[in-house]
């Protein structure tokens, strides 16, 4: 008998469609995606860290600023360290999820991250002294870390200072991003990105 996600949800299930990320989205059934990182000092070896356990990784970032909207909000990393107070905040948002929307919540996800993960982006190079920035495009890998990045920063920063609790937010993002709806934060990352790497050309 395979193992559910929380106890409840199906894993086997998940459909990824997009040919260059499904090698990075590990979809390896687990009871609670928490492998007391394992993986951390071996190179590229994160790609076996189920995409569910990334994405609790990635809501305990530490304290930084992001803009939005002309102002600076400060997200204070107040969960950082707390795997298991994560744990629960993603649980809670895949509840309120399937309950938006009937659909299986680690499919909302992988929805989502493939919707967000943008195909190009920008570097800085030297010629001469002179700095430029150039359109490149992105690997498989930093295109899922950005994705799954910027839907835990929209998730932070949308119950920053709001009535909305943090597995509020991070429901109401995934379902945003999971549709390719453009009032999400992190689809709006990845146009942004985009049209930066476009003009760089």
């Amino acid at each position: 008998m395979e193992q559910k996600l929380f106890e409840k949800y199906e894993i086997s299930a998940v459909n990824v469609t997009d040919i260059s990320l499904k090698p990075y989205i590990s979809l390896t059934p687990v009871a609670l995606p928490h492998t007391h990182g394992r993986q951390a000092k071996r190179q590229f070896a994160k790609r076996h860290v189920n995409i569910v356990e990334r994405l609790v990784n990635k809501l305990m970032r530490g304290g930084t600023g992001e803009k939005t909207s002309g102002k600076v909000i400060r997200t204070h990393g107040r969960l950082q360290g707390k795997k298991a107070r994560a744990m629960a905040i993603v649980e809670e948002a895949f509840d309120a999820a399937y309950k938006q929307t009937n659909k299986n919540p680690i499919q909302i996800l992988v929805d989502a991250v493939q919707n967000t993960a943008p195909r190009e982006d920008t570097t800085r190079v030297q010629y001469g002294g002179v700095s430029y920035q150039i359109s490149v495009d992105v690997s498989a890998s930093r295109r899922l870390d950005m994705a799954l990045r910027n839907i835990a920063l929209a998730a932070i920063m949308n119950s920053f200072d709001n009535k909305e609790t943090l597995a509020q937010a991070l429901a109401r993002e995934l379902v945003l991003a999971s549709k390719g709806d453009i009032s999400s934060y992190a689809i709006k990352k990845r146009d942004e990105t985009e049209r930066i790497a476009r003009s760089a050309r």
